[in-house]
């Protein structure tokens, strides 16, 4: 999507209606995240309990906040000018010490990982608004924006001091301000709301940006088995039948998003009416998908470690929960991509739920296997469907009938 004159500007990226590229400075801010995201697999997996689980959402959703934001960003501005490298390397520096506070940001390190966070979300959204003229288009959606992370920021620093049980509640909001606040274009007194329309994102990098992070997500997870299974003293047969089960789950949850849909996604937001608004749906459905890897990484370390194990509740719930949170983001996505849902995904969560009761009488190992030969069958299926879509020439458009 070219620029036009009432949005160019020295540091926006300068386009011709090609697909931008993902820079080496965008990957590299990555790599921090790659960690981050190995933080919160760690933290959900050593706190399997109810109020466990709430702290590793919220957590999440700061981590994917503080990503997503940034990746818009550089989605406008280019990253190889001097101003928005030197931004976006701060930043990284930031979310490491955010993601390095993840252990114990509900005890000692609360005000730690608030105010890292603050001073990324803060402070790279008041540094690109300084950088604009206020006649630019932008300056508005980011004077707006600025609004809205300093009062989030309130409850954040507020979380940070307070104990955990408020934390977690003060931390909510927190992450509500942030999250609800673009579906409403940060709609403030005074200073109006923005529109999709003003948010001339360049579709085709927004689509890569978010497959990468995928890729990211997907990475840790067989990062997790592979330090599991170093970890593991004796190699036996139910080891690495633990091992297959995990690898293939991994790549069934690959399969299901880069065999079926990733590149028609890529098309879908470029050649959108309107790619802001799917730009912004592209960010709430991934945060959903990842956190299913999240998730599923986590039963993975607990299927290798513990292989003839008879399941517990919690170890139960994160097992069935991990790929039914996934395939429930996926069907999202692809609703997004084709414009309809995909009945594989719908009856692949509901035969979750048929296992629930088989579950108390199975080891890990056999769980684990049940759960990914499911995910593995909707691939398959997805994968038929695709094909016939194809056949029919409606790859674009309402692909699940």
């Amino acid at each position: 999507m070219p620029i036009t004159p009432a949005f160019s500007h020295p540091l926006l990226r300068q386009r011709d209606g090609h697909h931008a590229r993902v820079t080496y400075e965008e990957l590299f801010f990555d790599l921090v995240y790659v960690f981050a995201v190995t933080q919160l697999s760690h933290e959900l997996l050593h706190h399997l309990s109810f109020m466990g689980v709430a702290q590793t959402l919220v957590l999440w959703f700061a981590v994917w906040l503080g990503w997503q934001y940034t990746c818009w960003v550089t989605n406008w501005f280019d990253p190889q000018k001097t101003r928005i490298r030197g931004m976006l390397f701060s930043t990284m520096l930031l979310g490491l010490l955010m993601a390095s506070s993840i252990p114990e940001a509900f005890a000692e390190r609360g005000l730690v990982f608030a105010l890292a966070y603050v001073a990324m979300q803060v402070g790279r959204t008041a540094f690109i608004w300084s950088q604009l003229p206020a006649w630019h288009p932008l300056a508005h959606n980011f004077r707006r924006m600025l609004g809205w992370v300093c009062i989030s920021a309130v409850f954040w620093i507020a979380g940070g001091l307070a104990d955990p049980q408020l934390r977690l509640l003060l931390w909510l909001v927190a992450v509500l301000c942030e999250y609800v606040s673009p579906m409403f274009g940060f709609a403030l007194p005074g200073l109006g709301r923005s529109q999709t329309q003003d948010w001339t994102i360049e579709g085709g990098h927004m689509a890569e940006r978010c497959q990468l992070f995928v890729i990211v997500a997907l990475g840790e997870t067989l990062l997790a088995s592979g330090a599991t299974l170093a970890d593991t003293k004796t190699w036996q047969w139910d080891v690495l039948m633990a091992l297959g089960a995990t690898f293939i789950g991994t790549l069934a949850m690959w399969w299901l998003y880069f065999g079926t849909s990733s590149k028609d996604a890529t098309e879908a937001i470029t050649r959108a009416a309107d790619p802001g608004r799917i730009g912004a749906y592209f960010h709430y459905v991934h945060a959903i998908l990842i956190a299913g890897v999240i998730a599923s990484a986590v039963g993975n370390d607990l299927v290798l470690a513990h292989p003839h194990a008879l399941a517990a509740a919690p170890q139960i719930a994160i097992l069935l929960a991990g790929p039914a949170i996934y395939l429930l983001g996926s069907a999202i996505y692809k609703k997004t991509v084709y414009g309809a849902l995909p009945a594989s995904h719908w009856l692949g969560a509901l035969m979750l739920l048929v296992l629930v009761p088989l579950s108390q009488v199975c080891n890990l190992l056999v769980l684990g296997w049940l759960t990914t030969l499911l995910v593995l069958a909707v691939a398959l299926w997805d994968t038929l469907a695709a094909k016939r879509r194809q056949r029919l020439g409606t790859v674009t458009e309402h692909g699940y009938h």
